[in-house]
């Protein structure tokens, strides 16, 4: 079995150390490269939810062409209290 290493990008990897907690934060929504972050995903994965709605477990919304991710539903998915 071979072993494959993940390399995150430079935002993800900034993102990971500049995060807000969920209970503290008091945006509605928040970027990707954020959300990924949260969720221990890459923000590729979460694009790719996007594109198939209903393929993951959180649906963006879409504000003048971005993605920007409800912090109440990531919550939700993590079982995080507001």
């Amino acid at each position: 079995m071979q072993l494959t290493t993940v390399r995150h990008s430079a935002e993800t990897r900034r993102a990971a150390y500049d995060l807000t907690p969920l209970d503290r934060e008091s945006r509605a929504t928040i970027p990707t490269h954020e959300a990924a972050a949260h969720l221990n995903r890459r923000p590729q994965t979460l694009r790719h939810w996007a594109m198939r709605d209903g393929s993951g477990p959180i649906r963006p919304l879409r504000v003048n062409g971005r993605l920007a991710w409800p912090v109440a539903e990531i919550r939700r998915v993590l079982g995080v209290a507001s």
